[in-house]
């Protein structure tokens, strides 16, 4: 009489049907996140035709370019430094002077850029860059380029990361000081560009203290072969919090 009965399901029956329902919204939702950190990969991904558009100031004379003049006919590393007057940020444009004489002699073009204005005349005054100077006419230029943005807890939190406070002490230890003047919450970047606009590689800051490691960046110019021990600039490890500091 039960043959034809549809409506009984054994406990069984039902438990594996919840535990198969379990299974399929686990795998969906990992399907799920794959997908957009797929997405974020490739968002992520700098175009250089909308990049390239984008207008710096130059520090010396005002003079306004596009960013893509910078890699039209010449291989360029564009460093997207912090606040001018950052302490970290003037430790990496001297750690960038290890491998200038590199770069100079190879035909590739140094530009450093500052997210403002501020603070630009006590930078070239200090001689921390070998290479010339410019700062976005907009704040959009580094949006656009998907630099981190710390509000002030996070950026205070930061400086006390071992990166930053192992940074600090080297700067300190090389005679270098900061002020306080410019955007704060604020980190850049870089680009190293082929001519015609190949892009070789781009770096996000994590942090103030993260700095793309001379190593890489002559690597990715083609240039390893000339690299040495005493090139190699600030490490980069994972950040840990801890005492004391200022950037």
């Amino acid at each position: 009489s039960n043959r034809f009965s549809f409506g009984k399901v054994s406990p069984l029956n039902s438990e594996t049907v919840i535990l198969r329902c379990g299974r399929l919204s686990y795998f969906s939702t990992i399907f799920m996140f794959k997908i957009q950190f797929y997405k974020n990969i490739i968002k992520m991904t700098t175009d250089l035709s909308v990049i390239g558009t984008h207008k710096v100031k130059s520090v010396l004379n005002g003079q306004s370019v596009e960013l893509k003049t910078f890699w039209q006919d010449q291989n360029v590393a564009i460093i997207f430094f912090r606040r001018w007057g950052c302490m970290l940020c003037r430790l990496w444009a001297k750690e960038l002077g290890e491998i200038a004489p590199v770069l100079h002699k190879n035909g590739i073009k140094m530009v450093g850029v500052g997210v403002e204005e501020a603070g630009s005349k006590e930078f070239v005054e200090g001689k921390f860059f070998d290479g010339d100077l410019y700062y976005a006419e907009e704040l959009s230029t580094y949006q656009a380029l998907n630099f981190k943005r710390f509000n002030v807890v996070s950026i205070l939190a930061s400086l006390f990361w071992k990166q930053s406070r192992d940074a600090i002490f080297k700067g300190r230890a090389m005679g270098l000081s900061g002020d306080t003047k410019g955007d704060w919450g604020q980190v850049g970047g870089a680009l190293l560009v082929g001519p015609g606009g190949k892009l070789l590689r781009e770096f996000r800051q994590t942090g103030p203290a993260d700095h793309l490691p001379n190593e890489e960046i002559l690597k990715a110019f083609g240039l390893e072969a000339e690299y040495t021990p005493e090139m190699a600039n600030q490490k980069r490890d994972d950040t840990q919090c801890s005492t004391e500091v200022k950037p």
